[in-house]
């Protein structure tokens, strides 16, 4: 194969993290849209995250935010985002780089961007430039799928799930008053 002298892919995972900026951009100046609202998966241990120790210990490898009804001071810069946000009752402020970001959906249209993101933890041998791994994009329609994964996360432990995974998804509905 023929060395790739341009790295598209590095072109485009910025392209991408540049629509998801886009929009956070849009969201913060003119608030959410429609039923639109995200979830954004993150590592937290990458470079210029900025959580409270409790929530890095909570979450000490990835966590999933949602940006939908209980959100403040969404500002987003060319580089990341920070966002206000209540984790049991006590408000938060996150800062978080757009090179940390591992997932960005939206579910009211079913657009999913995924990305793979390097950690600290590489070889020394390895070359110092940024060697991103292949994006997936997703745009389609899978309710039955994203039912059953609610369904599933309802009936797990709360606890347990955060001990096996070191990040917790929690359906929307469990926190709706019926």
């Amino acid at each position: 194969m023929a060395d790739d002298h341009i790295r598209y892919d590095i072109l485009a995972q910025e392209a991408l993290r540049g629509v998801m900026r886009k929009v956070l951009a849009e969201v913060a100046r003119t608030g959410l849209p429609g039923n639109h609202h995200f979830f954004i998966t993150f590592l937290t241990g990458a470079p210029g995250v900025r959580v409270s120790s409790r929530l890095r210990e909570r979450y000490p490898e990835q966590m999933t935010i949602v940006i939908q009804f209980q959100y403040w001071d969404l500002k987003v810069t060319d580089t990341g985002f920070e966002v206000g946000l209540s984790f049991s009752d006590v408000p938060e402020k996150l800062e978080i780089p757009f090179s940390a970001v591992r997932g960005f959906y939206d579910p009211s249209v079913n657009f999913e961007l995924e990305f793979d993101v390097k950690t600290d933890g590489a070889a020394a041998d390895e070359p110092a430039a940024p060697t991103p791994e292949p994006l997936t994009i997703v745009s389609e329609k899978k309710p039955k799928a994203e039912k059953k994964a609610a369904a599933e996360a309802e009936k797990k432990p709360a606890a347990a799930d955060a001990a096996t995974k070191g990040a917790e998804v929690v359906s929307l509905d469990a926190f709706r008053k019926k």
